[in-house]
């Protein structure tokens, strides 16, 4: 894994994050994304479904190199209970998400890629 710190400022970064991320992921959906404050190179995203599932994820977003992002399931949680994400129904939705995780860092490669 590449350690390099991206050359982006990391409050650009985020604000990009968090006007692009929302627009990609399902219009009912809301999502928080932060700065990880244990590593400058990485977000987490904290989505909320729309429904009456009431499920909560959390990611965290790392990026390897100013293209690449590894993208982590932390936690999945329903009406905020911890539950088990080998459900079927949670790790399609987890893979949906990373999904539109992957494709917001894409997106926003033309500012993070110099």
């Amino acid at each position: 894994m590449n350690n390099e710190t991206l050359t982006i400022n990391s409050g650009q970064l985020l604000e990009s994050w968090q006007s692009t991320l929302p627009a990609i992921l399902n219009k009912a959906d809301s999502v928080d994304v932060r700065l990880d404050n244990a590593n400058s190179n990485a977000l987490n995203i904290h989505i909320s479904t729309a429904g009456h599932a009431m499920y909560t994820f959390d990611f965290r977003c790392t990026y390897e190199d100013d293209r690449k992002v590894d993208v982590s399931l932390i936690d999945v949680e329903q009406n905020n209970k911890t539950i088990d994400e080998k459900n079927e129904v949670i790790q399609t939705l987890a893979e949906d998400y990373v999904r539109h995780i992957h494709e917001c860092a894409q997106t926003l490669q033309s500012i993070t890629h110099s």
